[in-house]
């Protein structure tokens, strides 16, 4: 099997352990399994390349402290992580941090092995920037509400808190969150909020370089 399909798989419950070395052998991934962060970064340097599927609740460490002691000693993973149902700012700080995507819980093996693929095929500075280039596109598209209501979801924010900032109803929040959606030509709140940190990055580029 080839080395560049090793995924490593970083997930302190046993249960989901073996379901994934299951689903990504049956994928021709090569998976490596741990359950303790200690053991995980302990191993890193002789990592082959590869993708990381990193869970953020772990043991005594944060999945989001692995990935910042990962990249110190490895840029040449993808890391993709796991978050809870909602938890939005985690995502955010996981992407900003490098990560190559985050999946939310729960999440299907169709996005699971979609999201490892595009890790793999995501091999060069050039695919990054191309990616922030098109988010950038992407977002140009919106109507000033609904940027408004995307960059308050990806502040974190659930529909409640977001028709109080904004001064409309939540029911008002919802239609420009689902057209909002729909000009972005995604269907999973986690892949909108994507586009829109990819966005932010190349505004966070453009201001390093001044």
């Amino acid at each position: 099997m080839a080395t560049e399909r090793t995924v490593y798989v970083l997930d302190d419950d046993d249960a989901v352990l073996r379901s994934l070395e299951r689903l990504l052998s049956s994928a021709n991934f090569e998976p490596v399994m741990f359950d303790r962060p200690g053991a995980f970064l302990a191993a890193a340097r002789t990592f082959k390349a590869g993708c990381v599927l990193l869970d953020v609740c772990l043991p005594g460490m944060s999945g989001l402290d692995v990935q910042t002691q990962l990249l110190q000693m490895r840029s040449d993973l993808a890391v993709i992580v796991v978050t809870g149902q909602g938890d939005v700012q985690t995502a955010v700080r996981a992407m900003k941090g490098g990560a190559s995507d985050f999946l939310e819980k729960p999440y299907s093996d169709h996005a699971l092995l979609g999201s490892i693929e595009a890790a793999f095929n995501r091999e060069t500075q050039f695919d990054r920037d191309r990616e922030i280039g098109d988010a950038v596109r992407r977002i140009a598209t919106l109507s000033p509400r609904e940027r408004e209501v995307l960059d308050q979801l990806v502040s974190g924010r659930p529909n409640k808190l977001i028709a109080y900032h904004l001064g409309i109803s939540v029911r008002t929040v919802e239609v420009h969150r689902a057209r909002m959606m729909e000009r972005l030509g995604v269907r999973q709140l986690a892949e909108a909020i994507r586009v829109g940190v990819l966005a932010r990055l190349n505004v966070s580029a453009a201001s390093d370089k001044r």
